[in-house]
């Protein structure tokens, strides 16, 4: 049986490779995307101090720092038993908001994006965010850059640092904010909104009046049927720092909702033998393999996961776009993949607007940040990351050190979405053995819209993982051969 990679596949954060298989016609009979890093985090956490879990646990990822600092810091204020003063969660909600901006703004312009502003089967070279510069103009590419960092910005206010913040505590956050900081914050978030808005804009210009973009976003090869999941709050808004998580089906009806501390009565984790990430799937229907439809227990978080999994937007400009979002393409839910790159950017609508609720509350300037905590136990954080849901659970021993920790983040709860959105996008766009760059590079999209992170994904080895370890002499004969079946 040929088989063709993409090895390695660009655009994301961490490694990853697509291996795809032809029948003896040369038409796809499989393709598998494959992580073949290890990281190991929920391993070496063990015997450490729990306090130090916010900051070891960002290290994870340098794109999705702030939601595994906060899942983090909200798992121990599960485990000691302590509950954050309402300034804390909006200090902690109005952070989280600028890592959004900034993230979302990043995948837009940077990883995702250029498919569809350079075009999905312009030259490698150009398909990057020289390319975005060269076809949007070089005022926005300075609005981009600006915007970005106005987001790190916020977040080294409220959090110590842009990348990894320290501001996380058991209990609340480190510490209130000033007035010239709230001065400086809400400028800066007034300026992204309208960023915001721009960036929608060319998102109608380039893509949504290009009817061969909405003919690709609406094909078959990008179609996936799942169950959809996100956080949300009393009303079923989209929530992305706290709520319940709620799980809608194939028609958009609610199957499940639960809070965060039940996730593992409704999540199961599958393994695979080729692959280090693990396979999520809600164990009220069952893992059934890499199939759609509702006797699939497979589900898509995100963006789009999230929109689907919600009754709307907690904003009015962003249920604008939200209402708006589904009357172009048909109705709720949505299932093209492709369409992830619009949810994503009517979140960067809602967190700028949520951004702005906080940043003028008059609460959010209070000293009390903090409340002392309890004894250490168990704990589970559930935050909404910028690609979907993330999760992490820990059990603390009664000297406050960590004695377990189970980290499902969110391109692990896409991970059977993503592979099966690979394999169909491959067999819908390798057809009879013909092979361009720009066919294989619409498979990456398959994948890209996810804005996946495999770096994040990849904490344990399963103990049937096989390994094989050659060692070999200086003039490169294999000397001896371990294997672990």
């Amino acid at each position: 049986m040929e088989k063709i990679e993409i090895d390695p596949v660009t655009r994301l954060e961490g490694h990853g490779k697509i291996t795809i298989f032809l029948d003896d016609d040369k038409n796809v009979k499989n393709a598998y995307i494959q992580i073949p890093e290890l990281r190991g985090f929920e391993t070496f956490c063990r015997g450490r101090r729990a306090e130090d879990m916010p900051q070891i646990t960002s290290r994870i990822c340098g794109v999705c720092p702030v939601s595994h600092h906060f899942a983090a810091t909200k798992a121990l204020d599960a485990a000691f038993g302590v509950e954050p003063p309402p300034a804390a969660k909006k200090l902690r909600e109005l952070m989280y908001s600028g890592y959004l901006i900034y993230d979302h703004t990043l995948h837009f312009y940077f990883l995702g994006g250029p498919d569809f502003v350079v075009g999905p089967e312009a030259p490698a070279g150009e398909r990057n965010i020289l390319g975005v510069i060269q076809k949007a103009g070089l005022d926005v590419a300075k609005e981009v850059i600006k915007h970005r960092a106005y987001g790190q910005k916020i977040t080294a206010i409220l959090g110590g640092k842009a990348t990894h913040p320290v501001c996380g505590l058991p209990g609340g956050v480190s510490k209130s904010l000033s007035k010239d900081e709230v001065k400086d914050i809400e400028e800066m978030v007034d300026s992204c909104h309208e960023f915001a808005k721009l960036t929608l804009n060319i998102f109608d210009d380039i893509v949504l009046k290009n009817q061969d973009y909405v003919d690709l976003i609406t094909s078959d090869p990008y179609q996936l049927d799942t169950y959809n999941m996100g956080l949300v709050d009393e009303n079923n808004k989209v929530n992305f720092y706290d709520g319940m998580i709620r799980v809608t089906d194939q028609k958009g009806k609610e199957f499940l909702k639960f809070k965060g501390d039940e996730y593992h009565e409704h999540v199961g984790e599958h393994v695979e033998e080729w692959t280090y990430m693990k396979y999520p799937y809600l164990k009220k229907v069952g893992w059934n393999g890499m199939t759609s439809g509702p006797d699939s227990g497979i589900y898509r978080v995100g963006p789009l996961g999230r929109l689907n999994a919600a009754e709307g937007m907690a904003t009015p400009e962003a249920q604008k776009e939200y209402e708006r979002m589904y009357d172009t393409l048909g109705g709720k839910p949505v299932n093209s993949t492709l369409a992830f790159h619009w949810a994503r950017l009517i979140e960067l609508l809602y967190a700028t607007e949520r951004a702005k609720e906080l940043i003028t509350d008059p609460e959010i300037t209070s000293d009390k940040v903090r409340n002392q905590v309890g004894e250490p136990g168990e704990g589970i954080g559930v935050v909404e990351a910028a690609r979907g849901t993330l999760i992490h659970h820990y059990h603390v021993d009664k000297n406050g050190l960590m004695e377990k920790a189970n980290l499902i983040v969110a391109t692990t709860n896409n991970a059977g979405a993503i592979t099966m959105s690979v394999r169909d996008a491959a067999m819908g766009m390798v057809t009879n053995g013909e092979i361009r760059e720009g066919m294989l590079n619409k498979v990456e999209m398959a994948f890209r819209a996810y804005d996946p992170c495999f770096a994040c994904a990849t904490h344990s080895l399963p103990g049937e993982m096989p390994l094989t370890v050659e060692i070999r002499d200086t003039d490169g004969s294999i000397y001896k051969v371990i294997k672990r079946s």
